[in-house]
């Protein structure tokens, strides 16, 4: 909150004597305002709240005033709000307004109201009272160069480190304005000196004063603050968001549970430049595209904040860089930076880059699985078919045998026709046996009888001359 109130100071100190704008200006002003980006509009429309709310105070003061002197108004302080009654000259409530106590002394706070925020306090308000963005009145003062204010607020015991929704503490705004009296008053105080943003930055990070770094810089060396100090400071918030998150994978807790706002761990490590929390959820398969309530990915929070490095880790895991949220913004419109801009368009390109060489190494990797198949289904042919061709040569064979009246046995050997052509029989018996033998080789060759053959019945060896006496025995 204090850095978006300095971003708009000057647009403040432009309008600062001028509590209500008219009409005409609003309308002028349109053009421009269409032109920033969402966070300065936002900002902007909080400034012109404000500006309405000190209007709407200095009317009722104005109006109190006139009734008091009438004799007609009375104020009351009930519980934790002011409450004014007004009346009408006929004695009926005719108006009656109540704020909260905490935001009427950031408003009193904000007019420099010395009077009424120490009337304030002195009832009881506490004075670290925040604004929803954190911001207390002594941010306010330390922002406006308030001595006073500042001196009055932490005698009545105000937070010296009191923390808005950046982390800004009150000497972050001090040290980035320059006010050197109030930094000492700070420091003074016991103000921490190394207290980190949400930037990661330090008070004397931020200070372009040459005289209030100095003393800043004297204040740590008098402090015994070493470089190595500073750099254990500035990562022990990453390092203990880093060790909480591995407590939550190692006992199967959830990684993307978000916060009120929707925000994921991813979120905040994105917008807060945590590179080794990113790279650990990353490691973890987390969603890169998660979006919060106002439809935020992580891409938009690191272009927001200008952390390149988390952004170029995003966009290698896959992330969305034309995300948009809902205001229809991506995250190359509320990026302020220039460079960073020019980045992200080049990661875009290099995105598409990467899917088109994915999808042809897809491509390639169908068509040779398509023609691996193919071959498989070639070779499966070619067994078939040499299958087939021994099938035939077999059945050939026995068609012959049995043309020849030769008796296949079960075990492959065959009886001769007893019809007296022995030795013939015998002769083609082992051509036809040769052939059935010698389907699988290359060439199958025709032998003759040999001295001695195998009878199928008994198994013993037979003479062909024997063979054939007996054949003349029988024929006489």
């Amino acid at each position: 909150m204090v850095k978006g109130i300095l971003v708009n100071r000057k647009a403040d100190e432009a309008h600062k004597a001028q509590l209500k704008m008219e009409h005409a200006d609003l309308v002028a002003e349109m053009q421009t305002v269409e032109n920033l980006p969402t966070h300065e509009r936002l900002q902007l429309a909080r400034l012109r709240r404000t500006q309405q709310l000190k209007v709407a105070r200095q009317k009722e003061k104005e109006w109190l005033k006139l009734q008091r002197a009438k004799g007609n108004a009375t104020s009351a302080l009930s519980g934790s709000h002011t409450t004014h009654h007004f009346r009408s000259n006929s004695g009926s409530a005719s108006r009656h307004i109540s704020f909260e106590s905490s935001v009427v002394l950031l408003e009193a706070a904000s007019r420099n109201d010395m009077h009424e925020v120490a009337e304030l306090l002195e009832r009881g308000i506490t004075p670290d009272a925040a604004n929803e963005d954190g911001l207390t009145a002594l941010h306010q003062c330390c922002i406006d160069n308030n001595v006073e204010m500042l001196r009055l607020l932490l005698e009545y015991g105000a937070n010296v480190d009191a923390q808005d929704s950046d982390k800004w503490t009150p000497l972050h705004a001090a040290a980035t304005c320059g006010h050197l009296e109030l930094v000492r008053i700070l420091i003074d105080h016991g103000a921490n000196l190394l207290a980190v943003n949400t930037d990661g930055n330090m008070p004397y990070d931020l200070c372009d004063d040459e005289n209030t770094l100095d003393y800043i810089e004297a204040e740590m060396s008098k402090r015994g603050v070493t470089q190595e100090l500073i750099d254990e400071t500035r990562s022990s918030t990453e390092r203990q968001m880093l060790k909480d998150l591995m407590e939550v994978a190692r006992t199967g807790g959830d990684l993307e549970e978000p916060d009120y706002q929707g925000a994921t761990p991813l979120h905040i490590a994105a917008a807060n430049g945590y590179v080794r929390v990113v790279e650990f959820l990353l490691e973890m398969h987390v969603n890169v595209d998660a979006v919060d309530k106002d439809m935020w990915s992580p891409v938009h929070a690191a272009a927001c904040w200008g952390h390149l490095e988390v952004l170029e880790m995003l966009a290698q895991c896959g992330a969305d860089l034309n995300a948009k949220n809902k205001d229809d913004e991506t995250p190359s419109d509320i990026c302020e930076d220039p460079e960073i801009r020019e980045r992200i368009e080049q990661l875009k390109t290099e995105q598409e880059s990467k899917r088109l060489a994915e999808a042809q190494r897809r491509r390639v990797r169908r068509s040779q699985s398509n023609n691996t198949r193919a071959q498989s289904v070639r070779r499966t042919s070619l067994r078939d078919k040499t299958l087939t061709t021994k099938k035939d040569a077999v059945e050939e064979a026995r068609l012959r045998l049995q043309a020849q009246e030769v008796f296949i046995a079960p075990d492959g050997t065959t009886l001769a026709d007893t019809n007296g052509h022995g030795s013939n029989n015998t002769t083609n018996h082992h051509s036809t046996l040769a052939l059935l033998d010698g389907v699988n080789d290359t060439t199958a060759t025709t032998t003759h009888a040999s001295t001695h053959d195998y009878n199928w019945l008994t198994k013993a060896p037979t003479n062909n001359n024997n063979n054939a006496n007996n054949n003349n025995n029988n024929n006489n």
